[in-house]
């Protein structure tokens, strides 16, 4: 039951906003002449700039967007930023909701501006709508609205002097709007500005749709816009213009209204402009250098405009306004006021005696106009968003907030004052206040924390300053008792500060846990003596998150040198570390005060879980799953805290709603959005020991909210406050001394330093004993961080320990050293070969293996480059060889002459694909079902007329006629055919003459019939040039053969002659190049070493094959010793053979014997016949060799001259290819310029229909405008007429009383009271530069009610006549009000009147403008058809000319043929057969026609005769209805054989039916014949409208000419003549209709009595 009492409770507690303090990001307005307003997070902040004082509006669907104000009714706007978002409207100062206007705006309003008059709001949009709706805010509904898709505007305002302009500005447009109104009906209006360019210069633009000045070109067709050339046919043709068109404008960057409704722009270019309000014209002013130079700030782009008399104000990003003094078209800048920061936002008040000075980082001033002008802050900015929040304890006096760039301000509770500020200057990321003392600590970027004296609120002052580490601090911790800071750096260092002043806040020690902390959670219970911390961090490899969980008991400062190592680390077996993970990731934590649960908000689903800590010790890591789940009604990543007495947990996310739940059933309780997930949420919530206050702050909106409980009471206020009075009566004596301490810490901080401030200053010098020999000698000033000083003394202490044990290990380093650069000096002695590097004498071998790695990993980085390079080349040729080598049918090759210097090369193909193929046949196809198809075409139409010519003579001259048109299409001369195709043997009979190539399709086709042309001669250039390879290749052969002969002649003759042996080299053959052979491979091989041996194990073994085949060869070697190598002795050897001199030659003459004579003489004998033989043969040989080589030169010359004729033929081929591809290029040429023209001709159509459809539209409004006007006038016409009424009858309502009283009550009754105007006071006439503004609804009320309040007056009994009956009076007053009623709605209906009558007059001039569009479109159009007309009739052909024709000196012999046309002489033979065939047809028509007509005549005159005849037969037929008995049933009564008789004439019945049938039969034949007659007839008359259609054209200029000269004489349009006869046909064919509809009653009528009397006398059978 006290569970259900305390929830029921519970329900009654809610939060309230006590105040918010934030500062302005957009723009500040006016509300009255004492108040201003801006937006800040989810509140309108309102400010009296008198008293300082400050009210808050809250937006209930999140972050207020923009905001706008209307002084004049003392409203103010401003919209929310959620899905389908709202503009709510609140009185000032009640702040009651005056009404909400819904749109259908999706995401965003960008723009909210009130009209200065009326109650009119304008509201813009962002995307995707990009809307300007103009609303009716009092009647909630809106007036107009239009949509300019990816417009976004930066800045709106209405014209002070008149609410129906408007002006909308961005960086690239300036558009004013006009709102136009009939009656009810609202409409919006755009005209865009026309600025000038970045030099202030203006462009002048040409018309893009209809130019005037494109040139006319006489031989390549017509000059077309460029749109029509881009081939743009909808409505971005109408803007389109090229890249080199387009000229970078002027970017204006603010603009403000003046008095004449004219407008002045500052640009970012520092140029202001002057717009006239009426024509939009630009003016770019002219700036005059004043006499007080500006201290070279010559350049000055505004930010921002606010108007004053004869001038404007103006501020940059320079931290000046500047007063620009504006005189005609030229203006001097003036200092006018200089502030800190740059001016972001300028606005007077509505009296002009205020100017309000916004800056960039959101302070606002006030500048006040008088004889000592006075700038009053009014709110001053800090610097930045806040990043950190708390209480100074208790907790109901002050709190701090901390900015990143290190501002510490102190806030006044009661009011959101601010008290006083420090700066730390320095990049500040967490703040924490001290539960035990008035102090507060700090920590910055650099890992620092400062202790800040807080005891005196106004003026607080930084203590201490604790270094810790070089890592940024991201979290500050003090526990619920005040006993220890907790410091968390990002590096996942934990470090321990005593929180006392008294120990000068001494550093404990430091705890290692994860990096990255997201959340500290301490429990220090008062009746426990240690303090529990939980640390959470995050695990992203595994998805999970560590819990650490360590002690801290409260005598950690007396003991803490035992809990701590020597480097400052806690040991974590005196504090009791236990290490947690959960296994999904948690985005914050809190441990609850008993200890035994934990409760996560999980970061990827919205719940909060309850964990449940194991009771029992445990080693390693615990594993904790999820005891309890519940939903946080919360989105996105959210953090948990606890309340101070522990029983309240508190959530906050990203979407901005706090929540306060019961920790034992986690039951919300509280809830209060005060910021929005559009700002990312809530960063941090502060609550007060007592748990009455609540500090909020937002992530990126800049918000800092404080809140209180609203309702209050019950358990949740008596727990609370009891821990409260039991915390502070604990820390009462404690807080007392620790304030005590602070105040001489206060004292000695400036001279002292902290402890930890430590500053080395060393003098270092060369020691053999010093482990710092290798250093220079420093004197270095340094502030060490407090960790890095431990770490020092750690290691000096180490040091002192191992003192020997380093000294003897320097000594042998020592003698280490000395060996090595005794290696090093022998090394530099040895050869190049021998020499070591300088590396390899380094000790350290793990960095030799460090180099040894990298160098390995550098070269295997430069191989994979390499690879990655010769692949990507590989790859480049490959790709180059598939294009232009593999893929080519045909390669490209070339053939040289062997003597002469000429070349001729092939034609490069590749294969035709087979679309290529398909459509080739296709034309092919077509073009013989052409031909064929003419054929049958003249056989028909060029039958003789002659028909006395016999059958057998006709089908012989039509065979004579189709031979000739097949010799004639086969032997197309060439000067018409335009190229030289036929002499390489191209069919060319399938190509259309140069001069019927009209249509698109045809010139496609012949497109393509050219382009099979140029394949088919280069086909046959080929054929010529492969016969030409293959006979130079067996030249080369022939040749070669004959070489061998000629080498074994010239050996054999011991000539010194070389052999000319021809080759083909390169270009002939250049599939040579894609093969690499080894000789042109310059660089060496690289040849591993298996392969070096595998090369040495196999020329060892072929040369001992080699050498046992040559041992084992017996006969080689016997014919080698024996007989020289040969078995038979050749002819060829003769010049080689000498006959051997005896042996006895070698003694003088006189000694030889006679036997020896002999054999000398044998032997001279045999000389001599050898001599003789070797003299023939020599002979014979120097003969065969003329022969040979003058039959090489007859081949190879033979081949020269038919490779100069392949050379001519070559050129001439490559002239043909010329020539049909310049024929190509004409047709596709053509073709572009028939697209060009196409799409110009459905650019002016589309044009023209939409210039249709804006024509309907005119037309409707129009219609509609004159239909309200007409209504509104006779509501107007009857008003004006009951006024008048009211006037006549004055007196007759009056006529019982005397006469003289009458005239005096009718004085009364014209007169009226005078309605005092209130006169603005003369100072404010002079400041205020817009003097009285036009009235607006409000006004006119005001002026209805005073006219009231004066009639009351008239109305009052003491201005009653004398004599007069006070009934009477009554009467007369009654009906004088009603009179003052009646002109007042005449009033109002006249000015109605008059602006529906201005509306409807624009509305025509609308309508005129539009339909002068069109005409000038249709106009345009008619052009261009004639154009087109001209371009598809003037060819373009060309024609082969003889060259070598001399030019004629005379020119007067020449004639003019400028407007001559090229055609074949047969056409005109052609055509004169067909004339004279068509003039004997239409002669026999003639004729066929005059029997026809004598054929009607004759119809016509037995049609009347069949009338007559007719009606005897119905006269007989109506004698015979009369009968009485008719003549049937008296055949039927007396025949005997009546069927018979019937049998009969049905026999006589069929007969004539089959007459009939064959008489129908014959009729069906002679129609038959008639028919085919007709058909001739018929062509004959086609022929005839073809003639007519020609003469169409000159018809259509003739009728064009006479319109423009009706248009010009100011006759009556067209259509409204058109309309005119087409609306009195219609009331005559109406009355026509009417007529005859009463005729076909009399009608009826009279043959109902016809029916009736004929009845009345119908024959009747009388029984017998």
């Amino acid at each position: 039951m006290a569970q259900v009492r305390e929830l029921e409770e519970n329900l009654y507690a809610s939060l309230s906003v006590r105040w918010v303090q934030g500062f302005p990001k957009q723009n500040v307005h006016f509300v009255n002449d004492s108040t201003i307003c801006y937006s800040c997070g989810n509140f309108v902040v309102f400010i009296n700039i008198e008293t300082k004082k400050k009210t808050v509006l809250q937006c209930m669907n999140g972050i207020v967007g923009v905001v706008a104000t209307n002084v004049p009714y003392e409203v103010v706007a401003f919209s929310d930023r959620k899905l389908k978002p709202l503009i709510y409207i609140y009185n000032f100062p009640g702040l009651t909701r005056r009404t909400k206007l819904k749109g259908n705006v999706l995401l965003d309003y960008t723009l909210l501006s009130f009209s200065y008059c009326g109650t009119y709001l304008a509201s813009y949009s962002s995307l995707p709508e990009f809307e300007l709706a103009l609303w009716n805010w009092e009647s909630n509904v809106i007036l107009c609205k239009k949509s300019q898709l990816g417009m976004d505007m930066s800045q709106m305002t209405f014209n002070p002097m008149n609410w129906r302009q408007l002006c909308l500005s961005n960086p690239s447009s300036v558009t004013v709007w006009t709102i136009e109104r009939s009656n009810q009906e609202h409409y919006f209006k755009a005209r865009s500005v026309k600025l000038p360019m970045e030099d202030g210069t203006f462009f002048n633009e040409k018309d893009v749709i209809f130019p005037d000045s494109l040139p006319k070109d006489l031989i390549y067709g017509p000059v077309l816009p460029l749109s029509a050339i881009a081939g743009l046919v909808g409505k971005e043709a109408e803007t389109f213009r090229p890249k080199d068109d387009l000229y970078p404008l002027l970017h204006p960057t603010v603009h403000c209204w003046t008095p004449t409704s004219d407008l002045y722009v500052g640009c970012e270019e520092g140029h202001l402009l002057l717009i006239n309000g009426e024509s939009l014209k630009a003016t770019v002013l002219n700036k005059v250098e004043g006499q007080t130079p500006l201290d070279g700030r010559h350049f000055f782009s505004p930010v921002t405009l606010a108007y004053q008399k004869g001038g404007v104000l103006a501020s940059g990003i320079d931290g000046f306004v500047y007063s620009f003094i504006i005189k005609d078209l030229c203006y001097t800048v003036e200092d006018f006021l200089h502030l800190e920061e740059p001016v972001e936002y300028l606005m007077f008040s509505p009296s002009y005696k205020i100017l309000l000075i916004k800056t960039e980082k959101g302070s606002v001033y006030i500048y006040t106009f008088g004889e000592k002008p006075t700038l009053d802050n009014i709110l001053e900015a800090c610097d930045g968003k806040f990043q950190a929040i708390d209480f100074i304890t208790p907790g109901n006096e002050y709190c701090m907030t901390l900015t990143h760039s290190g501002e510490i301000c102190v806030w006044c509770l009661e009011d959101g004052a601010c008290v006083s500020r420090i700066y730390l200057n320095t990049l500040a990321t967490v703040m924490a206040c001290s539960p035990s003392s008035l102090s507060a600590a700090v920590g910055t970027v650099g890992g620092s924390v400062h202790f800040i004296d807080i005891r005196d609120a106004t003026s607080p002052q930084a203590v201490h300053k604790a270094f810790l580490s070089e890592s940024s601090v991201q979290h500050l911790l003090y526990d619920q008792r005040g006993m220890y800071l907790l410091v968390g750096t990002s590096k996942g260092y934990l470090f321990v500060i005593n929180a006392n002043p008294s120990s000068l806040f001494q550093i404990l020690g430091f705890v290692e846990v994860g990096k990255d902390i997201l959340q500290i959670s301490t429990v220090s219970l008062l009746e426990t003596d240690i303090v529990e911390v939980m640390v959470l961090s995050p695990l992203p490899e595994t998805g999970r998150s560590r819990l650490e969980i360590f002690t801290l008991p409260k005598i950690l400062p007396q003991v803490f040198t035992a809990f701590t190592n020597e480097r400052g680390k806690m040991r974590e077996e005196l504090i009791h570390k236990f290490l947690y993970e959960i296994e999904h990731a948690l985005s914050s934590a809190v441990l609850d005060f008993e200890s035994n649960r934990i409760y996560g908000f999980c970061n990827e689903v919205s719940y909060i879980c309850i964990y449940l800590l194991p009771e029992k010790a445990h080693n390693g890591i615990c594993v904790l799953k999820p005891y309890q789940k519940i939903q946080s009604k919360h989105y996105g990543p959210g953090v948990l805290s606890l309340s101070p007495h522990g029983l309240w947990l508190i959530s906050r996310a990203q979407c901005g709603i706090l929540c306060i739940r019961d920790i034992h059933t986690l039951e919300t309780f509280a809830r209060c959005r005060s910021h929005s997930h559009q700002g990312h949420g809530i960063q941090s919530v502060r609550i007060s020991m007592d748990g009455q206050n609540i500090l909020v702050n937002g992530r990126e909106d800049g918000t800092l909210v404080y809140l209180r409980w609203r309702r209050f009471g019950g358990n949740l206020a008596s727990e609370i406050f009891e821990y409260c009075q039991q915390l502070l009566t604990t820390l009462k004596n404690t807080m007392e001394e620790e304030n005590n301490y602070l105040s001489i810490t206060r004292s000695d901080s400036l001279g002292l330093g902290s402890e930890s401030e430590h500053t080395v200053n060393e003098t270092m010098s060369l020691n053999v004993d010093s482990s710092q020999e290798e250093l220079v000698q420093v004197d270095n000033t340094k502030e060490i961080p407090w960790i890095q000083q431990k770490s020092q003394e750690a290691i000096k202490k180490e040091v002192k320990l191992f003192s020997n044990k380093r000294r003897d290990i320097k000594r042998g380093i020592k003698a280490l050293a000395k060996t090595v650069m005794n290696m090093m000096e022998e090394n530099q002695t040895v050869d190049n070969i021998a020499k070591l590097e300088q590396w390899e004498f380094g000790l350290d071998l793990e960095e030799l293996e460090r180099l040894h790695n990298e160098s390995e990993e550098e070269i295997e980085k430069i191989r994979k480059d390499a690879e990655m390079h010769n692949l990507a080349k590989r790859y480049l040729a490959e790709l180059i060889k598939e294009e232009c080598w593999n893929s080519m049918a045909v390669k490209g090759r070339t053939l040289k002459c062997f003597h002469i210097p000429y070349v001729v090369e092939n034609f490069p193909m590749k294969q035709r694909t087979d679309e290529e193929l398909k459509e080739v046949k296709r034309v092919f196809q077509q073009k013989k079902i052409e031909t064929e198809c003419l054929k049958i075409r003249k056989e028909i139409v060029e039958v003789q007329s002659a028909i006395t010519l016999s059958k057998k003579h006709h089908e012989e001259e039509d065979e004579e006629e189709e031979e000739d048109v097949a010799e004639k299409d086969t032997s197309l001369p060439n000067y018409l055919l335009g190229s030289l195709s036929t002499d390489f043997g191209v069919h060319t009979s399938l190509l259309s003459s140069q001069l019927e190539l009209h249509s698109r399709e045809e010139k496609i086709d012949q497109i393509i019939l050219l382009k099979d042309i140029i394949y088919k001669v280069k086909t046959v250039f080929n054929n010529e040039f492969d016969a030409a390879y293959k006979q130079k290749e067996f030249e080369i052969a022939r040749v070669k053969e004959k070489n061998i002969r000629i080498q074994e002649i010239i050996l054999d003759l011991e000539l010194e002659e070389s052999v000319w042996q021809p080759e083909f080299d390169d270009h002939e053959k250049p599939e040579r190049t894609l093969v690499v052979k080894s000789s042109e491979i310059t660089a060496q091989k690289y040849v591993t070493p298996w392969q070096k041996v595998k090369t040495e194990v196999s020329v060892t073994q072929e040369m001992e094959q080699w050498l046992l085949k040559r041992s084992t060869d017996a006969r080689h070697r016997a014919l080698m010793d024996m007989m020289g190598g040969v078995l038979e002795v050749k002819k060829e050897d003769i010049l080689r053979m000498v006959i051997s001199q005896p042996a006895f030659m070698a003694k003088p003459d006189a000694l030889w014997s006679e036997e020896e004579k002999k054999q000398f003489k044998d032997y001279e004998k045999k000389v001599k016949e050898l001599n003789e033989e070797k003299d023939k043969y020599r002979k014979s040989l120097e003969a065969e060799l003329k022969k040979l080589q003058n039959s090489i030169q007859e081949s190879t010359q033979n081949f020269d001259e038919h490779l100069k004729r392949l050379f001519k033929r070559r050129v001439k081929a490559e002239m043909v290819v010329n020539q049909e591809e310049l024929k190509i290029n004409n047709l596709v040429f053509s073709l572009l310029l028939d697209e060009e023209i196409n799409s110009r001709e459905a650019f002016l159509n589309n044009y023209v229909a939409r210039k249709q459809d804006e024509k309907n539209q005119t037309s409707e409004a129009i219609r509609k405008s004159r239909e309200d006007l007409d209504v509104y006038k006779e509501h107007y016409d009857n008003l004006l007429a009951e006024d008048k009424v009211l006037d006549r009858s004055f007196k007759k309502e009056f006529s019982e009383i005397p006469s003289h009283q009458v005239d005096m009550l009718y004085k009364l009754f014209k007169r009226r009271p005078r309605i005092h105007k209130q006169k603005m006071q003369s100072d404010t006439t002079s400041i205020v530069p817009f003097g009285e503004r036009p009235g607006s609804g409000k006004l006119n009320k005001e002026a209805y009610a005073q006219l009231m309040k004066a009639m009351d007056d008239l109305d009052n009994i003491n201005n009653m006549p004398e004599g007069l009956d006070p009934l009477v009076w009554e009467h007369f007053c009654m009906t004088r009000r009603v009179k003052v009623e009646n002109e007042q709605k005449v009033k109002q209906k006249a000015a109605g009147l008059m602006e529906m009558v201005a509306f409807l007059r624009r509305r025509v001039e609308e309508d005129e403008q539009v339909q002068q569009d069109i005409e000038k479109a249709f106009h345009e159009l008619v052009l261009l058809q004639e154009e087109k007309v001209k371009f598809q009739l003037n060819l373009t052909i060309q024609i082969l000319l003889k060259q070598g024709q001399v030019e004629l000196e005379n020119f007067q012999l020449l004639l003019e043929y400028s407007d001559a046309i090229l055609i074949n002489k047969n056409i005109i033979e052609d055509l004169n057969s067909v004339i004279r065939t068509q003039g004997q047809k239409k002669i026999a028509s003639m004729m066929e026609s005059k029997d026809v007509h004598k054929g009607i005549f004759q119809i016509e005159w037995d049609h009347k005769k069949m009338e007559m005849e007719m009606e005897d037969l119905n006269q007989k037929a109506w004698d015979i209805q009369m009968l009485f008995f008719s003549r049937e049933r008296q055949k039927y009564l007396t025949e005997p054989n009546y069927e018979t008789m019937i049998a009969i004439q049905i026999g006589i019945m069929e007969q004539t039916i089959a007459v009939l049938d064959k008489t129908h039969k014959k009729n069906v034949e002679n129609c038959k014949k008639l028919l085919k007659k007709l058909g001739r007839f018929s062509n004959q008359k086609d022929i005839a409208n073809y003639t007519l259609s020609c003469n169409l054209r000159e018809e259509l200029v003739a009728v064009s000419e006479r319109k423009d000269i009706c248009n010009a004489l100011g006759s009556t349009l067209t259509c409204e003549k058109i309309a005119k006869e087409r609306y009195e046909n219609m009331m005559q064919q109406q009355k026509l209709i009417n007529i005859s509809k009463k005729q076909a009653e009399q009608i009826s009528i009279l043959q109902a009595e016809v029916e009736r009397l004929r009845m009345k006398t119908f024959p009747a059978l009388v029984p017998m």
